[in-house]
């Protein structure tokens, strides 16, 4: 059926060449109105999306700077974990509505819920990466010497949680009914983890020194590397439901998200040797990995408002 207001496409012509004074189905939604009820979560969420993959990002970064003995890059990497996952821990509480709902949900696990599983995953990795950034205040001495092999310990286990804690909120986003994130969930987990290789990489640019910014470098150059080809396909490879990606708000955000991940890694190649140009590329890189999950974000949303994104590729995989 026709939306109200919109023209019939007029008669359709058969084969044989006779006239059928029957216009082509075109449906929409009644009224125009939306299909999907649009998400109501607030701005919280891309931050909370944001200051986890900051949060697994620096976890992996400080690991590796402990273990080739990079001990200003280490100490940076460690308490930006720490600090991120706290902003990361309240922006979902705030979200939640009440403390207690976090809480409650670590009364269960269930593996087949994202929500479960991100959860327990916050939650080990924050006492993981707690401890690792309290021993960074340890003592010299036979008790200091414990505290820093506690803490080394505990910041590997933090990395090896880091690839989970990084994408499972890709996972979880494209777990929803908003079309153009479960249209996207092959891509949304890649797209999120170079994004967290690029923020954890920025801690490093931005707080070590020149001469132990090397792998500081390199995890940028992959990360920005590994976003950019999962959001190009995210914004190319799914029709339709990859316009709200390309246009409006969103489009504006991860457009911004690209210019400043080039640039962010440009810089990181270029400023080997250069304090001030390392900086900027890690302000860059923390700038455009904040845009690209806004950009997500704002995509979802609208991808659930109009009425085109639910239907048409349903009608689609329906076929003639």
């Amino acid at each position: 059926m026709n939306a109200p207001g919109r023209p019939s496409r007029g008669p359709r012509r058969q084969h044989g060449g006779e006239d059928v004074q029957v216009p082509r189905a075109d449906f929409r939604s009644y009224y125009g109105r939306p299909i999907l009820k649009a998400p109501v979560w607030r701005h919280d969420v891309p931050a909370y999306l944001f200051t986890g993959g900051l949060a697994a990002g620096s976890a992996l970064l400080a690991a590796g700077a402990d273990l080739t003995g990079r001990p200003v890059t280490r100490r940076a990497a460690r308490l930006a974990a720490l600090g991120a996952l706290g902003a990361s821990t309240y922006f979902l509480i705030n979200d939640l509505g009440r403390p207690e709902r976090f809480h409650h949900m670590l009364r269960v696990a269930k593996p087949t819920s994202p929500m479960s599983v991100g959860t327990w995953l916050l939650s080990a990795f924050g006492g993981a990466a707690g401890l690792a950034a309290v021993s960074e205040a340890a003592p010299r001495g036979r008790f200091g010497r414990a505290a820093r092999a506690a803490g080394r310990a505990a910041g590997v286990g933090a990395a090896a949680l880091a690839p989970g804690l990084a994408t499972y909120t890709a996972v979880l986003i494209a777990d929803t009914a908003a079309p153009s994130w479960h249209e996207a969930y092959p891509q949304l987990p890649f797209a999120f983890a170079g994004s967290a290789l690029a923020s954890g990489a920025a801690v490093g640019l931005i707080a070590a020194p020149v001469r132990e910014s090397g792998p500081a470098r390199g995890m940028a150059v992959a990360g920005v590397a590994l976003e950019l080809a999962a959001t190009h396909r995210i914004e190319t490879a799914h029709g339709l439901l990859s316009e709200p990606y390309r246009t409006g708000r969103a489009g504006r955000l991860l457009r911004a998200a690209r210019a400043l991940n080039l640039a962010g890694a440009a810089g990181a190649l270029l400023g080997r040797r250069s304090r001030v140009l390392s900086a900027l590329s890690g302000a860059a890189l923390l700038a455009g990995s904040l845009a690209t999950r806004f950009g997500v974000f704002e995509a979802g949303v609208e991808s659930t408002k109009d009425p085109r994104y639910v239907v048409e590729p349903q009608k689609r995989d329906a076929g003639p």
